[in-house]
């Protein structure tokens, strides 16, 4: 291809400018280790010309090869990464202006988050292999806006954990089973379990998860990243393969509380293709300039009273002798910690038992609308009976049963009935006025805190939740398969998070106070992974670091 004069004068002077700037700092420059990069590193190489997207694309790509045939965290990479790399680069090269944060910058996106591309969007099921679709997710167009690689799909517990209660957390007929990289056989939690792997071991710069009831903060918990899971409708989820609309949101995994910030703040706005981003504020925060290591002075956190037997099911995968000493170091940092809040309402609501009902009857009624937006629909899928004859046929789906399928055509209740109605209002009033919203509200909170699992469940109706690492299991620790019996939930360097859930839309306060206990402990890098890839920057880039 014959370059136009402008543009191969503008090249030359690019690469003359990088090399002077080379020599200028050989003695004091190093290329950043992947496993840890942050945005700021990645912008300043990039900016500097020390690196290009292309070749950042390059080592993620390297990376994801080294580990994902034991990992399987990435169901497929774009075939059109590195073409999308090399044109921001030409952006780059001619831009006369600042760019985005995020231009030329890699990111993954969970499978169930639509693309419309060469790559699948199947929530981890063949029933919609080779499925297309005539647009991008909201989502992924504002990340192409502001220049991001799409660098791939990112596995997940099929159908985001909606098809069976038997099924391995990370498995998906799609994408096979989401090891975690920290100790041997790990299960690595949620649905957005391949999210949370690669980003904690540097496949990527950051993913995108979705959460419906803890799939973003529970896998952010056990694979030592942060997780933001943001009110429902500040992100959104058109052409994203839903399950509940009102409570499926879409949020940021990253490996810095600030890093996270620059993913929510790029995703973040109105949508009017989904009418539930109507009810965000008109003037969004910025959420990046929230990150203050001094954001906890003055806070008042709650502690909700017996918070340890909320979901006894949760307590084998926490510890709560880190999380309660956490405590003196929130009030060193200036926050007051009020313990024994009352919530009732998260006891009426487990024994209600309406959950289930709820976000079945959303995605019966939900599923088919996002299945009406395909171009191609080689499985002819067009609603849940679909899906559920479909996985009865194919042999590659036969690992797990698809009992929650079962329970939810069985039912046959939609989101358009009185009883689910009756059934949704009922448990509105149990988690909020006598939930999370209701504590928050009536003692004057900023947030209320808890183990990750567990503030993720309280804020079931729609409510934020940042999670931040917080610990990790001793050398010691025993081994612990999960229920299933498919893999380990707990051993030795099990990553624990720390979970701030607050007031809808109160993002940019809970990412400050998430910032400030982030900056105290700088937990993250004392965890180090078992497995983790070895190809770096060095290793593709043009200039080497040995010859800076």
């Amino acid at each position: 291809m014959r370059l136009c004069g402008a543009f191969s004068v503008a090249i030359v002077s690019l690469l003359l400018h990088t090399q002077d700037s080379f020599a200028t700092l050989k003695h004091d420059f190093q290329l950043p280790l992947l496993l840890d990069a942050t945005l700021d590193e990645l912008r300043t190489g990039l900016d500097a010309g020390r690196f290009t997207s292309m070749e950042l694309t390059k080592a993620y790509i390297a990376r994801i090869r080294e580990v994902n045939e034991d990992l399987h965290a990435v169901t497929e990479i774009n075939p059109d990464a590195l073409d999308i790399a090399a044109e921001l680069d030409r952006v780059r090269a001619l831009a006369t202006g600042p760019l985005h944060p995020l231009h030329g910058i890699p990111i993954l996106v969970k499978n169930n988050i639509g693309t419309a591309d060469k790559m699948n969007n199947t929530a981890g099921s063949t029933a919609l292999l080779g499925a297309k679709l005539k647009q991008d997710s909201t989502v992924v167009s504002k990340l192409r806006e502001a220049g991001v690689v799409i660098l791939g799909k990112s596995n997940l517990s099929q159908w985001a954990g909606s098809r069976s209660l038997q099924a391995s957390n990370g498995w998906s007929a799609h994408g096979g089973q989401t090891i975690g990289a920290y100790f041997p056989e790990q299960d690595p939690d949620g649905s957005s379990s391949g999210s949370a792997v690669a980003s904690s071991i540097g496949l990527a710069w950051a993913s995108l998860g979705t959460e419906t009831w803890g799939s973003i903060c529970d896998p952010a918990h056990a694979n030592n990243i942060v997780g933001i899971k943001p009110t429902v409708g500040l992100t959104s989820r058109f052409l994203v393969i839903p399950i509940s609309e009102h409570q499926d949101t879409v949020g940021p995994m990253a490996r810095t509380v600030k890093d996270a910030a620059y993913l929510l703040q790029t995703i973040a706005g109105p949508d009017g293709k989904d009418n539930y981003t109507e009810a965000a504020p008109k003037t969004r925060p910025d959420y990046v300039a929230a990150c203050d290591k001094d954001a906890l002075k003055g806070k008042r956190l709650g502690v909700p009273k017996d918070y340890k037997a909320m979901f006894p099911y949760i307590s084998a995968d926490v510890s709560f002798e880190v999380f309660e000493s956490t405590f003196q170091l929130l009030r060193d940092a200036g926050a007051e910690v009020l313990e024994h809040i009352e919530m009732p309402g998260v006891e009426l609501m487990k024994r209600a038992g309406r959950t289930g009902i709820i976000s079945g009857g959303d995605f019966m009624t939900d599923l088919p609308k996002y299945l009406d937006n395909l171009e191609t629909n080689p499985n002819d899928i067009h609603d849940l009976s679909d899906v559920r004859a479909f996985t009865d046929q194919s042999s590659t789906e036969s690992e797990f049963d698809f009992m929650l399928f079962n329970m939810i055509l069985k039912r046959n209740i939609n989101n358009t009935m009185p009883i689910w109605w009756e059934y949704y209002n009922e448990r509105f009033y149990q988690s909020n006025e006598l939930g999370l919203i209701g504590a928050i509200r009536n003692h004057t909170l900023d947030a209320v805190i808890l183990p990750s699992p567990i503030a993720t469940k309280v804020a079931i109706q729609g409510a934020p939740v940042v999670s931040v690492p917080m610990g990790h299991t001793g050398r010691n620790t025993l081994y612990h398969r999960n229920e299933v019996d498919t893999l380990n939930n707990m051993g030795p360097n099990h990553p624990f998070g720390f979970g701030f859930a607050g007031d809808y839309f109160s993002e940019d306060k809970l990412i400050g106070m998430a910032y400030a206990l982030e900056q105290l402990t700088q937990v993250r890098k004392t965890v180090k992974p078992h497995i983790q890839p070895k190809t770096e920057l060095k290793d593709v880039a043009a200039f080497k670091s040995e010859e800076l």
